[in-house]
């Protein structure tokens, strides 16, 4: 945990501990990367509101060394705070006050979709038109070139091609991928949709590789089998 209330990181200190877990903490995000770095981490929770640089700033830097899970916690339940942390490369969010068991449930929760992205390593390659998706090294591919992905996003592409041409509500997208239920309200979903068709770009045609089904969902489409104007956006 990187947050500079001591008070708040004894408390969870104690209940992580309780409840199983290896528990460290840090008061700065200089500190925190120190913990990162010494390899005996598997997920992160990390408050925004840090002394010196804020947790966004910590969050780029450790998303250009790792691919560890991280949970934001944000003290204002700002909107905006919680739409950068995602297009950051956070995994999920909690705003303060929170229940200490729904912190907990939340670091389950995480963990287990890290790790159930693990189990599916001996399906190999997936291949489609000019994008490569290697499920043993977690990496993707287009035309040869490597493109980086947070584990949500990974799952989300995962989740999209195994569906290709067909479209995919956003209950069931967030249930696979976010690990909870879909609330119309709620724009994570979108933010990572929008992250990572940035990401992935078009094809060489020009053409988007993902549309939004309006009253539907999202579709991960082939060049020759787009949806019609008159459907998506």
């Amino acid at each position: 945990m990187i947050d500079d209330d001591t008070e708040l990181c004894k408390l969870l200190d104690d209940y992580f501990t309780s409840e199983g877990f290896g528990f460290a903490y840090a008061h700065s995000g200089d500190r925190g990367l120190d913990l990162l770095a010494s390899g005996q981490c598997d997920i992160i929770i990390l408050d925004v509101m840090l002394p010196g640089r804020d947790g966004f700033e910590i969050l780029r830097e450790i998303r250009n060394v790792s691919s560890i899970p991280v949970i934001m916690l944000t003290a204002k339940g700002d909107h905006i705070d919680r739409v950068i942390g995602l297009e950051t490369g956070a995994d999920d969010y909690m705003c303060k006050p929170f229940s200490m068991r729904e912190l907990s449930a939340r670091v389950r929760a995480v963990l287990r979709r890290f790790g159930a992205s693990l189990e599916i390593e001996p399906h190999g390659v997936i291949s489609l038109i000019d994008l490569e998706m290697d499920m043993k090294s977690r990496s993707v591919r287009i035309g040869g070139k490597g493109v980086p992905l947070t584990n949500v996003e990974f799952r989300l592409l995962e989740s999209l091609l195994s569906c290709a041409g067909k479209g995919v509500s956003p209950e069931r997208l967030s249930v696979d991928v976010l690990g909870r239920g879909y609330a119309p309200y709620d724009r994570s979903l979108s933010v990572h949709i929008s992250k990572l068709r940035r990401k992935l770009g078009p094809y060489p045609c020009g053409s988007e590789r993902i549309k939004t089904l309006r009253g539907e969902g999202f579709v991960y489409v082939f060049p020759e089998n787009e949806v019609s104007e008159g459907s998506a956006s």
